[in-house]
């Protein structure tokens, strides 16, 4: 956050001080919007929501260092008084992001948003110093939160921006404009919600649409394998670049091949050079995510073999999505289970199958626990039936489904294509499943636990990794 004094932020946001002895106090440290977070000299950013009142919380946050609080109505301690503080919010962080002239790039799709976010940041972080979204804090609240993190220093700044309806991406385009604009995919999630892919694609859409021209310095980044995206060309006047696997594209992967573990490798082309990566992250689809990251980064002034090296160094920042980490007694726990639509599904599904090769031939097995795919709408049971059909073309060894109607659909997908016997069971819960996993495991399995947000299924992986954990503790 650049230092700004309570007066100077008022005026931004035209705001009405209240109980403020000195308005010339600078604040130099983030805004947040939990008490819990405040650093000396920051903003408190009072929401009132559903079950909690941040009002409520105003002179917690000061006693802790805040300067001030932004609040909707007076709370007792230094304030500065809105109508409204989300627009507020947005207001200071348009104001901010102007002032100091960074770079912004921002980016959207249906499916791979963090993960290619947090690759572009890792890449750019090397170039020059860089702040970016913190895990999925996409929305017209954490994205401000994000952008007022920035400082003098900061060169790049990377977004996320989610959507669940037209004029969202339009919206938040408007609090950070960016410069570059990435567009990863058009898929299924949230289809229930937009109404269909054509709808999806015009929200995403508005990302290139509020993009500057060519000749201010404008750049849309698509996917040249996603026609939906391709076709945005025509909806932006900046210059646009493709990435993809297609010949046609400017940054593009050849010799795309997975390691033993799973791990994707390929010859990474950009106009400027070519260079060899291999990363260390996990599945197929990550090859495309990767050369989303490495076309902005081409844009953004970096050589192809700065940007590959780069590539194969960068880790998950975000946490449980895609995470491998391997038990002392052998069993791998891959926890992707931030979130779930079919597009990703399928991708960890291959990823798991991928890991799986090696292990099955030595005899061990490949576990998928697999939950519900929120707001699919009227494509639900087609889609959760596709999946549970796809784990047996894999070949997964043992599918578990877990929860109610949604599960119920994967697991008879799995039965109509095949899997009969005890390839496939339907548990009602999460500990139940942690309950079958741990009578059942065996050194050198590998276990996939994955399904939308709602559904909690993190706490699977946690169970079997921390059951493992405090064993260990007690045989010492």
């Amino acid at each position: 956050m650049i230092a700004l004094s309570l007066a100077e932020i008022a005026e931004i946001v035209g705001g009405r001080p209240h109980d403020i002895p000195d308005p010339a106090v600078l604040v130099t440290a983030p805004v947040v919007i939990d008490s819990r977070a405040i650093e000396p000299g920051g903003l408190f950013a009072a929401f009132a929501g559903e079950h909690v009142d941040g009002h409520d919380y105003a002179v917690r946050a000061v006693e802790a260092g805040a300067v001030a609080v932004l609040a909707a109505r007076p709370v007792g301690v230094p304030a500065i008084v809105v109508d409204d503080v989300q627009t507020a919010l947005g207001t200071l962080a348009r104001a901010v992001v102007g002032r100091l002239g960074t770079d912004v790039v921002a980016l959207t799709g249906s499916a791979g948003k963090t993960s290619t976010k947090d690759l572009i940041a890792q890449v750019l972080q090397r170039h020059a110093p860089t702040v970016w979204t913190p895990g999925s804090l996409n929305n017209e609240i954490g994205l401000p939160l994000t952008a007022l993190t920035a400082g003098p220093g900061t060169r790049h700044l990377v977004l996320e921006m989610g959507a669940r309806g037209i004029g969202h991406i339009r919206y938040l385009t408007g609090l950070t404009p960016p410069r570059i604009g990435l567009v990863l995919n058009v898929g299924t999630a949230h289809i229930g919600e937009f109404g269909g892919r054509e709808q999806i694609a015009q929200a995403k859409g508005e990302l290139v649409e509020a993009l500057p021209a060519e000749a201010e310095g404008g750049i849309a980044v698509l996917n040249a394998d996603d026609p939906l995206v391709r076709a945005m060309a025509s909806r932006t006047k900046a210059r646009v670049t493709l990435f993809g696997e297609t010949e046609e594209a400017d940054v593009r992967a050849e010799n795309v091949r997975l390691t033993e573990s799973g791990q994707p490798s390929f010859r990474l082309h950009t106009p400027t050079g070519c260079s060899d990566v291999t990363l260390r992250l996990y599945g197929e689809h990550h090859v495309s995510n990767a050369l989303a990251a490495a076309a902005v980064a081409h844009e953004l002034g970096m050589a192809a073999e700065e940007i590959a090296t780069a590539l194969s160094e960068a880790g998950t920042l975000s946490r449980w999505r895609m995470e491998v980490t391997e038990r002392p007694d052998g069993v791998t726990i891959v926890n992707d289970a931030y979130n779930a639509n079919p597009e990703s599904m399928r991708a960890a599904l291959r990823a798991l199958a991928a890991m799986g090769r090696s292990a099955q031939s030595r005899g061990s097995r490949t576990w998928a626990v697999l939950g519900k795919m929120a707001e699919l709408g009227d494509e639900s049971l087609a889609e959760h039936d596709a999946v549970g059909r796809l784990a047996v073309r894999l070949n997964v060894s043992k599918l578990v489904a877990v929860g109610d109607r949604e599960a119920s659909w994967l697991q008879l997908g799995a039965y109509n294509e095949g899997s009969w016997g005890e390839e496939s069971v339907h548990v009602s819960d999460a500990q139940a499943a942690v309950d079958l996993l741990r009578s059942e495991l065996r050194p050198g399995d590998i276990v996939l636990v994955k399904a939308s947000r709602s559904v909690g299924l993190e706490r699977v992986a946690l169970a079997l990794l921390e059951n493992t954990a405090e064993g260990e503790g007690a045989g010492r």
